[in-house]
């Protein structure tokens, strides 16, 4: 049996795929996530548990080297011909569209600091501390090891509003876009996950969030419910002076 475990494993890791697993996806303190196909998950010990691989990438994690979702043409549901959700749908973790090693979250850090960052020693592509505030509770933080660069609108919230039937090219942009990302306390970018304002807001500048969510939606010309469009309009106008 467990000479059989072993050939599975070798031959997930040559494949380079990750099925959908139903099992704890370990994501380290350096934002790997370990699903258990990685050579590292039984030696890994100290984690933040995710119950699926996107939701682990949503959290901006990473795969181990030589590991990669499945194929979106290998994961579609029958349910009406929707593609289901991959974050690989929108690019392969940050891009870095300048190739200057600093990817869109290195960019993000940078551009949201309110003091010069510092990257790790000799290395100019990562961020290592600055000055951020919070939006969603004003708290200053220093070090980024704290932050998760938050969608603010969710990558799979917007893939079942119309990003399925987007270009590869037109995802990639929106995941990197400026404007979607946000540095938030890890802890509450988790907390968060894919939910839409209706069902999840920060504990500060809950107006700030709202409007900023309803103007991206809106410019990527995303499709929400009626219901969702009715809470957003009532939401919005509670915020008027």
């Amino acid at each position: 049996m467990r000479y059989f475990q072993c050939l599975v494993l070798a031959s997930s890791w040559v494949i380079g795929v990750v099925p959908v697993a139903a099992e704890t996806i370990k994501k380290t303190s350096s934002g790997i996530c370990h699903p258990p196909e990685s050579s590292w998950y039984e030696r890994t010990e100290n984690y933040t548990a995710y119950d699926s691989v996107e939701a682990c990438l949503e959290a901006d994690g990473r795969l181990p080297h030589g590991l990669k979702l499945a194929s979106l043409s290998e994961r579609q549901t029958r349910s009406g011909g929707r593609k289901e959700y991959t974050r690989s749908a929108f690019g392969h973790g940050w891009g870095d569209a300048d190739g200057d090693c600093q990817d869109s979250r290195a960019e993000a850090l940078i551009a949201a600091s309110t003091t010069t960052v510092r990257f790790a020693d000799g290395d100019r592509c990562r961020v290592t501390t600055g000055r951020w505030i919070s939006p969603f509770t004003g708290k200053v933080i220093q070090n980024s090891g704290e932050i998760d660069i938050d969608h603010v609108v969710p990558l799979a919230w917007s893939w079942a509003r119309g990003a399925d039937d987007w270009s590869d090219e037109k995802r990639e942009r929106f995941a990197n876009d400026p404007v979607n990302l946000w540095p938030v306390e890890a802890s509450l970018n988790r907390s968060k996950g894919a939910k839409g304002p209706d069902e999840w807001l920060p504990p500060s500048g809950q107006c700030q969030y709202v409007a900023r969510f309803s103007r991206i939606v809106k410019q990527y010309g995303l499709q929400s419910t009626p219901t969702e469009a009715a809470w957003f309009r009532d939401f919005l106008n509670t915020c008027r002076p």
